[in-house]
């Protein structure tokens, strides 16, 4: 706010040296102006886009967009879906998946559930075991150094609970990773992709999402996360790094020590900024451990899908075989998309209501400010006009474009919007679904 007001005295007032009372002691005080609100409340009685209107908008778009397309818009606050091309079609989502995978987690789960890493004594004196919980965000940083993920669990805690617990040194560390089962990488997943830096294999237990550098967000990551935890553990309790191996902590033994990862709304919102595959597919596994399935890929997939039915959702047409969106095999009709969309922004009846979908549309990057939506809707593109007004969740792989979240329109209804197209070079699809979105948000499209 200091900075607004000292630009706009900057343009419009005296000099800076006059205001800083280096000039004349007769020269006239400069009062800063008041500052005013650009952004506020959405009028409750802004009116709803009519069909022929959104139809004039946006059809001719809809049919000059390359590749298979699909799209909805939505009223989040009837719940009415307004227009639609194709919106039954089923097409692969890339990332937008990651809003099945967000919903069924804090459908799922309180949304100040944690995910607990422990340590317990080992089958022998001076061995403990590593018990991954299903938290991906367990760091080695020091207190004070930060990397990707919010409020992060430490190696540095977790050892320090531990030397207070035992008695003799520690030498030997072992890591337990029998939360999941299955194969820890899909067979739909390219493995170049781990040194890429967007996936690693899926374990309970890992440091940083596996990234070698804890600091990238799309940095190279390691093939074994979870010995690489426990080598971590080993470096803090003084013990060979060398002698970890995987192991697995008998019924009952002794905690010495835990540590809780970030709120699952926290992790939530990093998942939609951020589009962090990783952290994604834990929280897939997680819901199905919850539900009572099995945790491995095709369990995840299944208790998501699950999940969101038994909140009222329509998934038919959906079959995902990840929770991150990763695979080219998951497919999802963008009416489905749409309808959370439609839930998760829909506006509170009374004060007590509960938003349990909320975390998804505040973790959404806005256009063309932060997260995977920074560089897109440019200043001097024909998207322009969506900057600010539409937070949405990308979607991208090789030829497959998605865009799905919420925008503005002119006389301040909120509207949902999901827009899916596969086969068309996605340079040529992201323009013309950042102006699709901008249309939007310029007409009142009666």
């Amino acid at each position: 706010m200091a900075g607004a007001s000292g630009g706009a005295v900057a343009l419009t007032g005296p000099t800076l040296v006059q205001q800083l009372g280096l000039a004349r002691a007769d020269a006239a005080a400069v009062v800063p102006p008041i500052p005013r609100a650009v952004l506020g409340p959405l009028p409750v009685d802004a009116p709803l886009p009519t069909a022929t209107g959104l139809s004039d908008t946006l059809d001719e778009a809809a049919l000059a967009m390359p590749g298979r397309f699909a799209g909805v818009v939505v009223d989040p606050a009837t719940g009415k879906e307004l227009w639609g091309h194709t919106p039954e079609r089923a097409l692969t989502p890339a990332s937008t998946g990651k809003l099945l995978t967000a919903s069924a987690a804090l459908l799922t789960f309180n949304p100040t559930d944690t995910f607990v890493t422990r340590v317990v004594a080992g089958p022998e004196p001076g061995t403990v075991v590593l018990v991954g919980g299903g938290d991906p965000t367990l760091t080695a940083l020091p207190n004070g150094e930060e990397g990707v993920y919010p409020d992060p669990a430490r190696i540095s805690d977790l050892a320090g609970e531990v030397r207070k617990a035992v008695q003799e040194p520690v030498r030997r560390v072992l890591v337990d990773t029998s939360r999941y089962k299955g194969p820890s990488f899909a067979d739909t997943w390219n493995r170049l992709d781990i040194a890429a830096g967007f996936i690693a294999p899926i374990e309970p237990l890992m440091l940083d999402g596996g990234r070698i550098d804890p600091s990238l967000q799309d940095g190279p990551r390691v093939e074994d996360p979870a010995l690489a935890a426990g080598r971590a553990l080993a470096r803090a309790l003084n013990a060979d790094p060398g002698l970890v191996a995987e192991g697995t902590a008998a019924a009952g033994a002794k905690t010495l020590g835990a540590v809780s990862s970030a709120p699952v709304a926290e992790l939530v919102e990093h998942v939609m900024r951020t589009s962090d595959n990783v952290l994604a597919e834990t929280l897939s596994r997680e819901v199905a451990l919850a539900r009572n399935g099995e945790p491995s890929f095709a369990g995840a997939a299944q208790e998501t899908v699950a999940a969101l039915a038994q909140a009222g959702f329509d998934p038919t047409g959906a079959a995902m075989v990840d929770g991150s969106g990763l695979s080219t095999a998951n497919k999802v009709p963008a009416r489905l998309l749409g309808s959370l969309l439609a839930a998760i922004a829909a506006p509170a009846q009374s004060p007590l209501d509960q938003q349990f979908l909320r975390p998804i549309l505040s973790g959404m990057p806005v256009a063309g400010g932060d997260g995977t939506l920074d560089e897109r809707f440019a200043r001097d593109g024909d998207a322009a006009a969506g900057r600010g007004v539409a937070r949405a969740k990308t979607g991208t792989l090789t030829g497959i474009s998605s865009l799905a979240g919420v925008v503005t329109d002119a006389d301040g209804r909120l509207l949902a919007f999901a827009l899916m197209s596969n086969g068309a070079a996605t340079a040529s699809v992201r323009p013309r679904q950042d102006a699709i979105v901008a249309r939007l948000s310029q007409c009142g499209c009666r």
